[in-house]
């Protein structure tokens, strides 16, 4: 694997790359950016919103967590691109796992992904693979979803009236 793609997160323990996900309230893929773990949560989510802008500029609130809080950054989105940055904050005195609602979406797309075997590990010697193969679960999950049948309207079938 490339060095020049890889990195180290000291706050996060991560050793190589990070995927930052962008995602609607349903936790579907919106964009991604894979980047090397030592690059800050806020550079990337830079580039992630100035994408979001550019393809949906109706898009005007995003719920981030404490990696992407701070007022430097929110002063900049909100001056530069129109968008307002809500942290979901952790309650305070709190220790181990707390499910808050708002980030568990962004959580959850995350595990969908692991669902494909080769996002499990860092396979991949660069970060545009690492990118696609994250769009292809998701394009897999999506294509799942839009195939399985609907169990509300899938009902008995009403008898016809006899022919007289």
């Amino acid at each position: 694997m490339s060095k020049a793609t890889r990195g180290y997160d000291a706050n996060k323990h991560i050793n190589g790359r990070k995927r930052h996900l962008l995602v609607d309230q349903d936790g579907l893929l919106v964009d991604l950016l894979v980047t090397p773990a030592d690059v800050q949560d806020r550079d990337a989510a830079r580039i992630l919103l100035t994408r979001l802008h550019a393809e949906h500029a109706e898009i005007v609130l995003v719920w981030a967590d404490n990696g992407y809080g701070g007022d430097e950054f929110s002063t900049w989105a909100q001056a530069t691109l129109g968008i307002t940055i809500k942290v979901v904050p952790r309650p305070k005195d709190t220790k181990g796992f707390v499910l808050l609602p708002k980030r568990w979406v962004v959580e959850r797309s995350n595990s969908w992904t692991m669902r494909a075997r080769r996002n499990a590990r860092d396979y991949e010697r660069l970060m545009s693979h690492a990118e696609a193969h994250i769009q292809w679960a998701f394009i897999t999950l999506m294509s799942r979803r839009l195939t399985r049948r609907n169990r509300r309207t899938e009902t008995a079938p009403t008898p016809l009236a006899a022919a007289a």
